[in-house]
């Protein structure tokens, strides 16, 4: 569904993303993770037409949407839920999420709003950046029973998240990125067990070791 090849973004002489290559297929969770700082972030902006590439190229359903504007990708069927929640705050969250749809107030957390907003628009692809951030446990739980709902109705997702035991319980693949480069790529336990990724987590293995261990890897 989505295909992300060789795709550089640069800022001045910081390598933001660099050659970073990975696909999402309808139906499946990815996982996108690593260190802050490792271009998480900024490869969304890019495959949401914020950023424009330097170089590679963007793919989704067989259409190059390389260096789009946001609504055109959003026209498209991507959607995009925020680590900073960017509601229009002189509307009611009810707003919001009609908003959202179209290009009584709900006792929603910012996340949950943030979700509802960008899930409104029916997308076929999600890109979920951090929305679990802050939520207790039983949030946490209610969130990736959306997660797998939507995987179950055809809706790729790919989630930029800190919480290992979210990425290790939801999702189907994982792809870690450090210092904007991609360092390693597989299922949950593929990754875990990495010694790349090991090391950019945590540096010392058996901390890292213990640290998974703890979070339910």
């Amino acid at each position: 569904m989505l295909d992300v090849e060789g795709v550089t973004v640069r800022f001045g002489g910081l390598v933001a993303c660099d050659a970073v290559t990975f696909s999402v297929d309808q139906g499946q969770i990815l996982g996108l993770i690593g260190p802050n700082g490792a271009g998480k972030t900024t490869l969304f902006n890019a495959i949401n037409g914020i950023h424009r590439p330097r170089a590679g190229r963007i793919e989704f359903r067989g259409d190059d949407i390389t260096g789009l504007r946001p609504f055109q990708v959003a026209r498209r069927g991507i959607a995009r839920a925020h680590q900073v929640v960017r509601p229009l705050n002189d509307l009611s969250v009810i707003a919001n999420v009609t908003v959202g749809a179209c290009f009584g107030r709900e006792n929603l957390g910012l996340g949950a709003a943030e979700l509802a907003r960008a899930l409104a628009a029916r997308p076929m692809l999600l890109l979920a950046d951090e929305v679990l951030a802050g939520l207790n446990p039983q949030e946490v739980a209610e969130m990736l029973a959306v997660f797998r709902t939507l995987r179950e109705q055809g809706v790729a997702v790919i989630m930029i998240e800190h919480l290992m035991h979210a990425v290790m319980n939801v999702c189907d693949r994982v792809v870690v990125l450090d210092y904007g480069k991609k360092i390693a790529e597989g299922t949950p336990q593929q990754v875990s067990s990495d010694p790349k990724v090991i090391e950019a987590y945590l540096g010392d293995p058996k901390v890292a070791a213990k640290f998974l261990e703890e979070e339910g890897a």
